[in-house]
This record gives structure tokens, sequence and C-alpha cells, in this order.
């Protein structure tokens, strides 16, 4: 935890911070040091509350609080200043009940502001902590590298009626984050994915050669971009260590968000990729594999020998646009929690690969409205093979 300072300087401190200000500006315009600035980062989780910050039209603001303060002073009831400011009449009740000044008497809104703004930031037991259902399955998901909105979406999916087991995937990131609990919090935040122990924002590039015979992402079929009609393809590599030269392949399948992992013990040489795209698209029904969509990279040289053999068709992404992959670039991000960057992926045997695309097709995704791509899968199987379509 970061030294003590005043009050009113720390708050001016994560003022600066929540506005976006980077350490260097803040340090220079608050006069305190660089590493205070970070461990008061790392204090809070990397979310910074502003002071007067307004949840939901559910509470009251500060102008509405003054608003009260005058209409009393003016005579009026409570009832008639509840209808003013579209309030319900207990709300203006307790508002004045809390937060009257128990010396005077008088109802003092800045004071009032400041008695409601301590008392919502007064640690209270969370929905986690309250419920050991819920909280027992939030870590089981987590320990199944399930992310908070995966997790929340599908316990909405699967208790749509049970408030209870129902919560916000925001609400999971605070109880890890801002609000930590002890061994609640370490058993939360080990399970996270990405192993942070503070938020942060997102936000590289890299260089391809010519490829002859390469055809546009522009030249390929309008059915595509609405992910309506299965069987269109977004492909990649996500490497290993230099001094390995190592690789493995990555298919994703645009409508269910299928993976399909390529096996490259021999390295990722043109022809080795074209023989491990070949050997996993055949094993997949005819009316699911149409087009595969690469970017620009030198793997995918032998294009037209996997069009021979398979009858897919190839098209690539313009220079420096992850964006038109959309698919491909969420799932390598997913995949480098099983392999990460720097170290030697030809240690990964098929099997283990295969292990890997299972857990990620058990997972639920948002878009799929937290089904999981296995789930859409067989449902567009058993749509193909009945000819009739369900509603999953």
């Amino acid at each position: 935890m970061p030294r003590r300072l005043s009050e009113s300087l720390r708050r001016r401190v994560l003022d600066l911070l929540a506005e976006g200000h980077n350490p260097r500006e803040v340090a220079r315009r608050s006069g305190v040091s660089k590493t205070y600035l970070y461990d008061l980062h790392h204090s809070v989780g990397g979310v910074y509350r502003p002071q007067d910050v307004h949840y939901s039209d559910r509470y009251l603001d500060r102008e509405e609080r003054y608003e009260i303060a005058r209409l009393l002073d003016a005579g009026w009831s409570q009832r008639r200043i509840a209808e003013r400011l579209n309030r319900a009449p207990s709300t203006i009740c307790r508002e004045i009940s809390r937060n009257r000044d128990p010396r005077s008497g008088q109802y003092v809104p800045e004071r009032a502001h400041t008695l409601a703004w301590e008392r919502q930031r007064r640690p209270k037991e969370s929905k986690l902590a309250q419920n050991p259902r819920l909280r027992a399955i939030v870590q089981d998901w987590l320990d199944d590298r399930w992310s908070p909105d995966q997790i929340a979406g599908r316990l909405r999916r699967e208790h749509p009626e049970d408030k209870e087991m129902q919560i916000s995937h925001e609400t999971i990131y605070q109880g890890i984050y801002v609000y930590p609990r002890g061994q609640l919090t370490r058993e939360l935040k080990a399970c996270l994915r990405s192993k942070r122990t503070t938020r942060r924002r997102r936000g590289g590039r890299e260089t391809r050669g010519q490829i002859a015979g390469a055809v546009s992402i522009h030249e390929r079929p309008e059915e595509v971009k609405d992910r309506l009609i299965p069987g269109h393809h977004e492909g990649d590599l996500i490497k290993g260590s230099l001094a390995s030269n190592s690789a493995v392949g990555t298919i994703v399948e645009r409508t269910s968000g299928l993976v399909t992992l390529l096996h490259l013990p021999d390295g990722y040489g043109a022809d080795k990729v074209a023989d491990a795209v070949v050997e996993e698209m055949s094993a997949l029904p005819a009316w699911f594999a149409k087009t595969l969509t690469w970017d620009r990279g030198r793997e995918m040289s032998h294009h037209r020998d996997i069009t021979d053999r398979t009858g897919i068709n190839v098209y690539f992404a313009d220079p420096y646009t992850p964006q038109q992959r959309p698919s491909n670039e969420n799932t390598n991000g997913l995949l480098r929690e099983y392999l990460p960057k720097g170290t030697d992926l030809s240690t990964h045997s098929r099997a283990d690969l295969d292990a890997i695309a299972d857990a990620l097709n058990d997972r639920p995704r948002k878009r799929l409205d937290y089904q999981t791509p296995r789930e859409v899968f067989t449902t567009l199987i058993n749509e193909h093979h009945t000819g009739v379509a369900t509603t999953p």
C-alpha cells in the first residue's frame, strides 16, 4: 500500500489518473513521485473512481440535493419536492432523515452529498461472498479459464429466473481488483486468464512478403460478412521462440467459432502448413469448409495447392488489418494462455493441441448468446441433416 498522503492530494492524484493523464504528467502536476503513483495504481486495481461519480439515475446527485435544500428553505413539503424532482416521496424522506445535520437539524446539501459518498464507498459484503453456491460456480469456471464476461452470460442463460444465481462481469472484476477481500480475492485472481493484478487499457505491426496469385479478401463472397452461412474460416499462425522456430496453426469458423489447431512438428514452411490445412479441413463436412481467409504470411504461399486438394477458396486480408480476421485474432489471444510467447511450441503433441481446442470449443461465447462453439456446431449439423432450422 502506498504511503499516506493528505486526502485532498490523494483525491487529486486519483482524479488526474481517472481523466487519462499518464503517470509522468500526473507526477508533474501533483508534486508526487512516479513510484507513489504506480503503488497507488496497484492498490486500487487500476480502477479510479471519480469523486463525484454518478452511478445511476436511481441515486440523487449533487444538483438534486441542492434543489432539495432550496425548496425546504422555501417551505415546500417533502411530497411537493418529490413531485418537482420526479422522485418517490419515500426517497426524499429518507434522504432528509439520513443526512440532516444532527446539531442544527438543517439539511445541508454539500454535507448530505459527502455522507452519501462515504456511505457508498463503505466496504460491504459482495454478492460472491454472500452466496457460496454462486462463488463455487464462478471459481470452477475461472479454473476452466472462462472470462468473467463468459461466466456472467452463461449464468444468465442457465438461471434465467434466479437472480441470486446471476452476476455481472463487472461485479466479478470488482471483487478481484477493486475491493480485495483476503482469500476470496486471491483465489479468484489466481484463476484470471490474464494473471494480471490490475486492470489496464488495451492497445504492433508486422511485415509480410508478397504471395503469388493471392486473392484479396475484397473478392470474398458477400455471404461471409454476416456470419449467417457456415463454412467460412479464418486462419493464422502463432509462433514460438525464435530459437525453436516453432509454430501452431489456428483456424476458426466464423459462424460457430469452432477452433481447429494445426500440428506443425517439422516447422511452418509453406508445404508443411498446406499439408496440415488439407488434413484438418478435409475432415470437416464439405458444406462446413468453403473458404479460408489468412493474413499475408509466407507460410500460405502454397494456397493454390490447398484449393486444388480440398476445393476451399483461400483469400488474403489486407496488410496490417487484423480486424479483418476478428474471430481468429480473438482466438489467438485466448490460445496464448496455453501456448505462451517465447516458448518452444514444438513440444506440444497432437493430443495436447486437441485438448486445447476442446477447452476453447467448450467455452461459452458472448456473440453466440453464451452457447459454446461445439453446441452451435452440433446445431448446424442437425439442421443440415434434417433440413429444418432449429432455435438455439
